[in-house]
């Protein structure tokens, strides 16, 4: 069963979401760090479950690799037992995709903020989580040798 985003006048995180995901011009690096750095943090065990996901970064190298994977979004079993990469077969199902493997969920300091974090187990790749929504998250991907972080959000479908 998915789950209802509804979007109010109280949610004002919920609104520049929005505005950043589907605006007319890319955000920029700064506005998504801005962004990201008011949201509040996620606790581990929220993240739980079967979650969606997009693109905030716009004409990231990632972005195109994703593509080329079909990545429709993340699957966290428990803090020792995620799914990074869930796939669209060519019927349009989800499946696991083992190319980088499986990965670990903790809460780990970014930016000063302890949140979830999603640790590859085999990558020097770390998925920092922040809350919009209690079924909607930022994505920070922190991977070592690339200076150019990539934004991304997911939305909890179970």
């Amino acid at each position: 069963m998915e789950m209802e985003l509804t979007r109010t006048s109280q949610n004002v995180l919920f609104d520049e979401f929005i505005a950043l995901k589907e605006g007319a011009e890319a955000p920029s690096e700064s506005q998504l760090f801005a962004f990201f750095d008011r949201l509040p943090a996620m606790p581990a065990i929220s993240m739980l479950g079967d979650w969606q996901g997009g693109v905030l970064s716009r004409n990231h190298p990632v972005e195109k690799q994703l593509a080329v994977m079909r990545w429709d979004g993340k699957r966290f079993n428990g803090a020792d037992d995620v799914n990074p990469i869930i796939s669209l077969d060519d019927a349009g199902k989800r499946v696991v995709n083992d190319v980088l493997g499986t990965a670990s969920l903790r809460e780990v300091v970014c930016r000063g903020v302890a949140t979830a974090t999603m640790i590859y187990d085999k990558s020097p790749v770390f998925d920092h989580f922040r809350k919009v929504h209690p079924n909607l998250v930022v994505g920070l991907m922190d991977q070592k040798g690339n200076n150019r972080p990539l934004f991304f959000y997911l939305r909890r479908i179970q």
